[in-house]
């Protein structure tokens, strides 16, 4: 019997749990965008709640990954595909860590990004942001249209570039076109439109992980 076929009959309590798990990633997901605009932008009050909210999200995140963990190791038609969807899990996280991370870091390091810069890294956050999203639906899709899942993916690298793109123009201009700014202030700005760009790459490395599992749940 293939993985596809063991998917079909038995995993609807594993795809629950895991729908659950990227609802959660997908809220976080928004907190990220907004958050990302409200420092920008000078909401603090704002900016604080998403803060807040982050935290919380990423809690509920590790207790649902805990139960799919859980599930893998304690049903036996799933060892099989224990491993890449644990992998798959880890990169998941990955995502978090990054949304959760950069958000703190703007908090701490209060970078000063100067007036016409603010559209471009609210732009580069919204395509990170879409890199990552894309990942939700293709995940879902493994479960139950796995056929579906590399037209979704596809989506993501699409984003990824996008992102990559404007995260390049962003560094170009400061190093290139803001003379009035001092090389440590470059340096800074250049940090964190890398940092929001690697969410892009992370949601890359969570399409290739779905792929390998397509072509091995078709075996």
């Amino acid at each position: 019997m293939g993985l596809n076929e063991i998917f079909s009959r038995k995993s609807d309590r594993l795809e629950k749990s895991v729908g659950c798990l990227l609802e959660t990633v997908d809220a976080a997901l928004i907190v990220f965008k907004e958050g990302v605009k409200n420092y920008l932008y000078g909401d603090e009050d704002s900016f604080t709640e998403n803060l807040g909210r982050m935290v919380t999200l990423e809690s509920e995140s590790s207790s649902k990954t805990r139960e799919i963990e859980n599930m893998l190791y304690s049903r036996g038609y799933l060892i099989r595909s224990r491993g890449d969807i644990m992998r798959l899990l880890e990169r998941l996280d990955h995502i978090f860590v990054i949304i959760s991370t950069d958000l703190i870091q703007f908090e701490i390091e209060s970078p000063k990004i100067p007036n016409e810069l603010k559209r471009e890294f609210v732009k580069l956050s919204e395509l990170a942001a879409m890199a990552a999203e894309n990942t939700i639906p293709a995940t879902k899709a493994y479960f139950t249209s796995p056929k579906s899942v590399s037209e979704t993916t596809a989506q993501v690298y699409f984003y990824e570039k996008e992102a990559v793109r404007v995260s390049q123009s962003i560094k170009r201009t400061v190093f290139h076109n803001m003379d009035n700014l001092k090389l440590s202030e470059k340096f800074h700005l250049r940090y964190f439109a890398l940092h929001i760009e690697d969410l892009a790459k992370a949601a890359v490395k969570v399409a290739e992980q779905l792929s390998v599992m397509t072509i091995k749940r078709a075996l």
